[in-house]
C-alpha cells in the first residue's frame, strides 16, 4: 500500500480499531474485498464517498443504501465508519479500505491458528512467480481479462493452499492497484510476517537449510536485531556456497560469490 497522508493514516487507524472488536473476520474480510473491486472500476462513487467537502451523514447513506442488502451488518457498520472519517483523497480512501479487508483475513487465519500457513504460502507462491517470467507478465497485465487471470492463478494453487493464502492472492491480481504479481505477494507475506509481530528475513542459500539450521539461524538473527526473525528462504545455486541475508534495507553477504565478487571491486579499485 502507498504512504497515507495524516488525515487518511488517522482514519484508517480509527477504523482498524473498530475493526479488530469483529468475530466475524473472513466474511468482514471478504466484504471489503468486494467493495475495492466496486471502488476499483466506479470513479465517481470513489470521489463521493470520498468528499470531505460533503456531510458525513450524505456518505454514509450513500454506503448504507448500496451495499445493506449485498454485504453484512457488520461490513455496513465498518464502512459507515470509514467514510465518515477524512480521508485525504480518493485512491487513499480504497487504499484504506483494502488495508482493512487484508487484516481482517489476516486476523482471521491468525485466531484461528493458520496465520504461519499463510505466511508460508504467499511467500513460496511469490517464488514461483518472480521464477517464471511469463506467469508473472500475464498475472500482472493490466489489460487482460481477469477472469483469464484467476482461472490462470486458481491453475497454479489448485486449491491446495489456504483459503486466506486464496483470497488475498485472488484479490491482488484481480485488482492489482499498479503491483506486479510479485512485488504484490511478497508485500502480503510480509504482512503476515508482522501480523506475528516478527521481521521478516529474505534468505538465500545455495541448497535447503533443515529444519535445524533455520532454528539456529532464527534464533541468531534474533540476538542480532532484537526481535523475532521471520526466515523466507530461496535456494540460489549461484551462490557457490554460504547465504545471503536481507533484513529491511541491510545484506548480510556470506556466499562464496558475494566474497568473489568484493575481492574483484577491490582489485579494480
Amino acid at each position: 500500500m502507498t504512504l497515507l497522508h495524516a488525515a487518511s493514516r488517522e482514519a484508517l487507524a480509527s477504523a482498524e480499531l473498530k475493526l479488530l472488536d469483529s468475530t466475524e473476520f473472513d466474511t468482514l474480510g471478504d466484504d471489503l474485498l468486494a467493495v475495492v473491486g466496486l471502488l476499483s472500476r466506479e470513479s465517481g462513487l470513489r470521489r463521493a464517498l470520498s468528499d470531505s467537502s460533503a456531510e458525513p451523514a450524505r456518505r454514509t447513506d450513500l454506503v448504507r443504501r448500496l451495499l445493506a442488502d449485498k454485504v453484512a451488518a457488520g461490513s455496513v457498520d465498518l464502512l459507515e465508519s470509514v467514510v465518515s472519517s477524512r480521508w485525504s483523497n480518493p485512491r487513499e480512501l480504497v487504499d484504506g479500505i483494502e488495508s482493512l479487508a487484508r487484516t481482517a483475513l489476516l486476523v482471521g487465519a491468525e485466531r484461528a491458528g493458520r496465520l504461519d500457513t499463510v505466511e508460508d504460502e504467499l511467500f513460496r507462491l511469490g517464488r514461483i512467480v518472480a521464477g517464471d517470467g511469463e506467469l508473472e507478465r500475464m498475472l500482472s497485465d493490466a489489460a487482460a481479462p481477469v477472469a483469464g487471470k484467476l482461472e490462470l492463478l486458481r491453475s497454479l494453487v489448485a486449491r491446495k493452499v489456504d483459503p486466506t493464502t486464496e483470497k488475498l492472492a485472488e484479490a491482488l491480481v484481480a485488482y492489482p492497484r499498479g503491483r506486479r504479481a510479485v512485488e504484490g505477494l511478497e508485500e502480503l507475506a510480509d504482512l503476515a510476517a508482522r501480523r506475528r509481530e516478527r521481521s521478516v528475513a529474505h534468505v538465500t542459500s545455495v541448497v535447503a537449510l533443515t529444519e535445524p539450521q533455520q532454528e539456529r539461524l532464527a534464533a541468531t538473527l534474533q540476538r542480532i536485531y532484537s526481535r523475532p526473525i521471520a526466515l523466507h528462504i530461496e535456494v540460489d545455486p549461484d551462490l557457490l556456497g554460504g547465504l545471503v541475508i536481507k533484513v529491511g534495507d541491510e545484506i548480510i553477504d556470506g556466499s562464496a560469490a558475494g566474497r568473489i565478487d568484493a575481492l574483484r571491486r577491490r582489485l579494480a579499485g
